[in-house]
């Protein structure tokens, strides 16, 4: 089963069954996709490919790695559609599995390999991060192949195609996200240096060359940036972004050290099943070359994402390739941690998780749709038969058997949360709400919106669309007569009053659920009487 092309057939085949369903389907999200799609899609409207735009607002928060890439398969497969926004993050995720495999068949052997890379495709952070047209998908497809090209070096395999390969890597990872690959490069080399006391088999690598290759690729663009704003990028990008999250709770995403560890049953999920009972074995196989260099990928770069306050679930997405790779290697080794009580404490426990998944399955329709559907219970029941299933061969003792159950675990939530749900809470989709009215209102002007301001709404409406207040516009309708104001309810008393004289029509009322900011919403979209 693991040899030639075969793995590398199935795990493809298993990233189209997760990463699929919903690409097209489900509506753009709020509010960091809606914002990379939209400054994507004005690069290809304004044909500027250097500076960051959301509508007139410089975006400073990442570098233009991510916005090229969907920029580019817009441009093949349709400005409009929403899906190629998210294929390059499909994609990526598809070749993060794939080099995953590649380089674990180097550092742990073939079978270890394969199941480590089963276990990161289906876990609940890479599906997320598969579906969304971001940037954290592609910087984990970077950290694999430079952390694995990387270790390769450490066991002894590297080459100068290997040294090239980390180097380009860190170049397109600084291209995506900055200095975070780099920066999980450097404390692994540290840590290998500090619990080995040698470090001259990284000298293979050829740092003063590779370092021309990594600055060639991202001096061009941060020199255009920087000449375009006038500097204001990098400082902006520096000071707003970059230092708050360091000092502080950067956009109230703070959380005490250990939260990451503390969400890593559901982040991992369902691969954590096993992830636990494994990390436990690793431990104590810590001196074994290959354990040891899968613990410094991992150890140093998880302190580090733990001390610093802002903290959001996908920063630690690029560890997750070597703690699958240890849950991989203490798999295939049989190793007698899986057989302990605390093990088996602990895969009863996991089961929770399935029993929630499912629930939320019932639950959500009721909260934001049209209530439970026997489809709805049809559906849950599945995923939680799919949820238990490895949790019961975990408990026989069938730790492989186990594996390939929990892709069959992801593969049902990935069709149920992406392909099924979104049609089944409608509530939450306001933007597309909106969006079908104005399209029903027919041919119009500018649209202006009032107290509703998600990003996802200058998606589903274009670049010209005019974020405001109420009095604002009313004014948009006075001097537009073909204009719709688009007005939420707080602001509904405001824009009345401001557009006292008009002829107002009211087009459509939609009530939904603004989920980012966790509150109902109550929009009506008004236009002037035709004359």
């Amino acid at each position: 089963m693991t040899a030639g092309f075969r793995p590398y057939l199935l795990l493809t085949l298993l990233c189209l069954v997760l990463y699929l369903p919903g690409l097209a389907s489900v509506p753009p999200l709020d509010r960091d996709e809606s914002r990379f799609i939209q400054a994507s899609r004005q690069m290809l409207e304004t044909h500027d490919f250097v500076r960051i735009q959301f509508q007139d607002e410089m975006r400073a928060k990442k570098p233009v790695g991510a916005y090229w890439l969907q920029a580019g398969s817009a441009s093949l497969f349709g400005v409009s559609k929403i899906w190629p926004y998210r294929l390059p993050s499909a994609v990526a995720a598809w070749a993060a599995v794939l080099m995953t495999f590649a380089f674990g068949a180097t550092l742990v052997g073939r079978p270890a390999g394969l199941l480590g890379a089963l276990l990161l495709a289906g876990s609940v952070l890479l599906l997320s991060e598969a579906h969304q047209a971001k940037s954290d998908a592609l910087l984990l497809a970077t950290a694999v192949a430079a952390q694995g090209a990387l270790l390769s070096f450490h066991r002894g395999k590297g080459s100068i195609a290997l040294a090239l390969l980390f180097w380009v890597a860190q170049g397109a990872a600084i291209l995506v996200k900055g200095p975070v690959v780099p920066m999980i490069s450097l404390l692994t080399l540290i840590g290998l240096a500090v619990s080995e006391r040698r470090i001259a088999w990284a000298i293979g690598l050829r740092p003063i060359t590779g370092l021309m290759v990594a600055a060639a690729m991202v001096a061009p663009w941060f020199a255009a940036i920087s000449t375009a704003t006038h500097g204001a990028f990098v400082g902006e990008a520096v000071k707003s972004d970059l230092l708050p999250k360091l000092l502080g709770s950067q956009e109230s995403h703070g959380a005490p050290p250990g939260a990451y560890l503390g969400v890593l049953a559901l982040t991992f999920w369902p691969g954590s099943l096993l992830l636990f009972p494994a990390l436990t074995a690793a431990w104590r196989q810590r001196a074994t070359p290959e354990v040891r260099a899968l613990l410094a990928w991992v150890l140093p770069a998880w302190a580090m994402f733990e001390l610093v306050p802002t903290k959001l679930p996908h920063y630690v997405l690029p560890l997750f390739p070597a703690l699958a790779l240890l849950a991989g290697l203490m798999i295939a080794r049989g190793a007698p941690a899986f057989q302990a009580r605390a093990a088996r404490w602990w895969f009863g426990a996991w089961g929770l998780i399935g029993l929630a998944v499912a629930a939320a399955l019932v639950v959500l329709p009721q909260r934001f749709g049209d209530g439970v559907a026997a489809a709805d219970l049809a559906l849950a029941a599945s995923v939680l038969a799919a949820a238990l299933l490895p949790m019961v061969l975990a408990l026989k003792g069938r730790m492989p058997d186990a594996v390939l159950a929990v892709c069959v675990a992801s593969a049902a939530l990935s069709t149920a949360v992406f392909g099924v749900l979104p049609l089944r809470i409608e509530s939450l989709w306001v933007s597309s709400a909106i969006e079908t009215a104005v399209r029903a209102a027919g041919p119009t002007g500018l649209v202006a919106a009032a107290g509703y301001d998600e990003p996802s709404l200058v998606v589903a409406l274009g670049t010209a669309t005019k974020l405001t207040n109420g009095a604002g516009a009313a004014g948009v309708l006075a001097a537009d007569p073909g204009a719709l104001a688009v007005v939420a309810a707080p602001e509904r008393a405001t824009f009345l009053s401001a557009a006292n004289g008009l002829d107002l029509v009211e087009k459509a009322r939609i009530a939904g659920f603004n989920y980012t900011r966790g509150k109902p919403v109550e929009i009506t979209v008004f236009a002037r009487r035709a004359p």
